[in-house]
């Protein structure tokens, strides 16, 4: 540039401004039967209500995919955070199986798509359940930071959501930390 007037192409170009990267939370939610006791869906429906706030708040993109039934469904994928979501929230109810494997393979994919055409976003992935699958053979590791919150509650509990924790290289916290403390 020359005084403010341009001398080249590249001086007239646009020059996207440097900013924060975004961030964005996958929020996975194992609403199957087993999280119908002891409340354990309902409390995590309080925490979840706290999440979507903050995440509106830091103005993070949430992506949140749900697991039961038959098969995992996209409930939004990496919009930013907004007021409907709470009546979806509000709806959430548990039944059916739980199509958590299918749910992790499906939350692969789609991450590995949005990290190629994101590069910077900061991602992170948030998965509550209260462990109760059968068997994993060999789960998918996520490539983003992870917590686990285990819901599982009642007398009887298999703690085998500390072990899918750990298989899923996230770290571990029990509902029962987060709603006391």
């Amino acid at each position: 540039m020359l005084n403010g007037r341009p001398r080249q192409r590249k001086d007239v170009l646009f020059h996207l401004r440097t900013r924060s990267s975004h961030e964005l939370w996958l929020v996975i939610v194992d609403a199957s039967a087993s999280t119908r006791r002891h409340q354990a869906l309902s409390d995590a429906k309080g925490l979840l209500a706290q999440l979507f706030d903050d995440a509106y708040r830091q103005r993070a993109r949430l992506a949140l995919l749900t697991a039961s039934g038959q098969a995992p469904k996209w409930q939004v994928e990496g919009l930013k955070a907004s007021a409907g979501l709470r009546a979806w929230l509000d709806g959430l109810g548990a039944g059916g199986g739980t199509p958590l494997l299918a749910a992790l393979g499906e939350a692969g994919r789609w991450l590995a798509i949005r990290q190629k055409r994101f590069p910077a976003e900061q991602q992170r992935l948030l998965l509550v359940t209260d462990g109760r699958l059968k068997d994993w053979p060999g789960l998918p590791v996520l490539d983003c930071p992870g917590l686990l919150i285990d819901i599982e509650r009642g007398p009887i509990r298999l703690g085998r959501a500390r072990q899918m924790a750990a298989a899923l290289q996230a770290d571990y916290r029990h509902i029962d930390e987060l709603i006391s403390g």
